[in-house]
Order: C-alpha cells, then sequence, then structure tokens
C-alpha cells in the first residue's frame, strides 16, 4: 500500500473545509451529542461507557474513489487495510494479523480471554467463526482456524458479487456475520452484523455511465472512538473492491449504529479532538490493473492518494 499525501497551504496546513460542509462533521458531531446528552452505562469491559441508541446513519459519498478515512487524527490505515482482507480470505487466526504488527485482535485471542469465555480449548489466536468465516462459510461446522472448509457452507461474499453483475436489482445483496448458532463459539460476536448493497442503474439519458454501487451497514454495538474510525474506513474499501471487481463506482456508504457509545477513559482524548478542523478525504487508486477476483486484492494494491490528517490520538481498547 502507498500512501500518498496532499500538498500544505503556504501556512503549513492543509485546506480545511468549512464547518458543516465536510462528511466527517457527522461524526463529531454524534461525539459532541453522546458526551452532552448519553447516557451512563455499564458495559460488558467493566470500563463504562456513555451510550445513545440509534442515532441518525451516517453518510458519506464514495464517487470520484473518494476514502472516507477520518483526518481529525490518523488513523490506522495498515491494520484497516490487513484485517479486511483477513475477512475476505475466511480467516479466524488473530496470530496472522499479529506477525504482522497488528494488535488489534490480539486481546480477544488471549488464552486468558478465550478461557473466560468457555473456549479454553482452542488455541491462543483462534478466534472462533468470526467475520471472515461468516462471509465465506456461513453454515458451516465450525473446527478450528486451522481447518480447510473451501467449498463448505455458504460463501456470501461471492454471492453478493454474482447478484451484483447478473441480478443488480436484486433487494437481497445481502452480507452478514450474525449467526445466532455460531455466536457461542465466537471469541467476540460481530459488532458490524449486515451489510446490504444496492445498485443504481445509469438513467437513460446516459446509459453510457457506469451503474453505481451503495453499501449500508447495521452495526449493533459502535465504539466511537476506536471502532468507528476503522469500520468507515473499511465498509468504504469493501464497496470500492467490490465495485472494481463488478465494473461498478462505489457511490455511498451508510451506515447506521445501535448502541453508539463512547468508553468513559477516551472522553478527554475526544475532546481533544473534537477542537480539531477535517481535512479534505483521500483518494483512493489500484496499483494494478485487472484485478477480477476479490480475493486476488493484495496490501500493496492500495495506493491513498492525499491523506493529510491531523497526529494520532492514543485511546485504550477495552476488550
Amino acid at each position: 500500500m502507498t500512501i500518498e499525501t496532499s500538498p500544505t497551504c503556504q501556512n503549513g496546513s492543509s485546506a480545511t473545509a468549512k464547518k458543516g460542509d465536510h462528511e466527517e462533521y457527522q461524526y463529531l458531531s454524534l461525539i459532541r451529542r453522546v458526551l452532552d446528552t448519553g447516557d451512563i452505562r455499564p458495559d460488558r469491559t467493566g470500563t463504562g461507557t456513555i451510550a445513545l441508541f440509534a442515532p441518525p446513519s451516517f453518510r458519506f459519498s464514495l464517487l470520484d474513489a473518494t476514502l472516507p478515512l477520518l483526518t481529525t487524527k490518523r488513523t490506522f490505515l495498515r491494520g484497516i487495510i490487513e484485517e479486511l482482507l483477513w475477512f475476505v480470505h475466511g480467516c479466524t487466526d488473530s496470530k496472522l494479523l499479529s506477525e504482522k504488527g497488528i494488535k488489534i485482535w490480539d486481546g480477544n485471542g488471549s488464552k486468558e480471554f478465550l478461557e473466560s469465555r468457555g473456549l479454553g480449548h482452542r488455541r491462543e489466536g483462534d478466534l472462533g467463526p468470526v467475520y471472515g468465516f461468516q462471509w465465506r462459510h456461513f453454515g458451516a461446522e465450525y473446527v478450528d482456524c486451522d481447518a480447510d472448509y473451501t467449498g463448505q457452507g455458504v460463501d456470501q461474499l461471492r454471492e453478493c458479487i454474482k447478484k451484483i453483475k447478473e441480478n443488480p436489482t436484486d433487494r437481497r445483496i445481502i452480507l452478514s456475520a450474525w449467526n445466532p448458532k455460531d455466536i457461542p463459539q465466537m471469541a467476540l460476536p460481530p459488532c458490524h452484523m449486515m451489510c446490504q448493497f444496492y445498485v443504481q442503474l445509469p438513467p437513460q439519458s446516459d446509459p453510457t455511465r457506469k451503474p453505481r454501487l451503495s453499501c449500508l451497514m447495521y452495526q449493533r454495538s459502535a465504539d466511537l472512538g476506536l471502532g468507528i474510525p476503522f469500520n468507515i474506513a473499511s465498509y468504504a474499501l469493501l464497496t470500492h473492491m467490490i465495485a472494481h471487481v463488478t465494473g461498478t463506482e462505489a457511490h455511498e456508504l451508510i451506515i447506521q449504529l445501535g448502541d453508539a457509545h463512547v468508553y468513559r477513559d477516551h472522553v478527554e482524548a475526544l475532546e481533544e479532538q473534537l477542537k480539531r478542523e477535517p481535512r479534505p478525504f483521500p483518494k483512493i487508486r489500484w496499483a494494478r490493473e485487472g484485478i477480477v477476483d476479490i480475493e486476488d486484492f493484495k496490501y500493496e494494491d492500495f495506493v491513498v492518494e492525499g491523506y493529510n490528517p491531523h497526529g494520532p490520538i492514543a485511546m485504550k481498547m477495552s476488550v
């Protein structure tokens, strides 16, 4: 993957959008609303949260290769891409990410955590039938993260791609990670549960325009400080990838949240982030031509141009 930064203005800072114009303000405004009006609630991790239920959905344009990668703090783009490719390949072994320096699943894959979930019979790193398994092998019987599941279960991802190509007005172009039967076997039940794809066909007045692909994602549990910046970028990238292999154009990402929360130990960091003004979103392009299969994407294929965020803000992950 390549990141190409945008040029700075003469005063040394990147051009900023006028307040209210930039789509990142949807995210910042929700954080402000949660901090000001949210309910104080206990949670599974023991950290405690401030939460709202079912806030208005986010809508991010993906046209012109736009990538809604948040700019008010630097986002861990390498981790987002590698995790997404891990999902796409149906992987459930957190050690494969950890070996690449991506530690986001280490806590949930630790022996101590697995034992706390009644999964102590699994080796460290075996997360059970989480996202990638459900995307590629829904309904198959899970053995462990090292088993070969070729041809087993429903390959929902390929089914979605097939429908987009062959029956683009189908109302069942759905990718679901929520499988009640398998939840007891998962180290962590899916937070981003499902998404639906929608293809807007070209108007008769412009038959040369590509069909436009949009994605609506529902997330039952949304960690606004750490998780949501990842999730926005991940599903935007997934939509761009699917658009590329189906000959469509990525159009819009819509995200509907259920329990939208701020962990109480993130409040100070988020107050700092709220003082910052968003900068222009970057663009995504592919380093290689001719990628026709969703599994053919590699980390090096992702070229992100014009990403010039504010600096990172440290936040602790609750496990």
